[in-house]
């Protein structure tokens, strides 16, 4: 978009990112309150890093006791 010096709405660069995120996510993002772009940006990383954590966290409890 940069190289092709295209300037679009952020309405609409929202609307792309939001479309190109897993469902999972969207779900969580859509009870939170965001104001542009680099805020819906911070909040997908933030919730994406603790859904890795959670299920990290699942797997870890499901192989502790299957070891046990």
């Amino acid at each position: 978009m940069i190289r092709a010096n295209v300037i679009e709405d952020e309405e609409v660069t929202m609307f792309r990112f939001w479309n190109g995120l897993n469902k999972d996510i969207v779900n969580v993002l859509e009870l939170q309150p965001y104001i542009d772009v680099k805020d819906l940006v911070h909040l997908a990383i933030k919730v994406e890093k603790q859904m890795k954590r959670k299920s990290s966290a699942r797997l870890g409890a499901y192989l502790g006791s299957s070891l046990g």
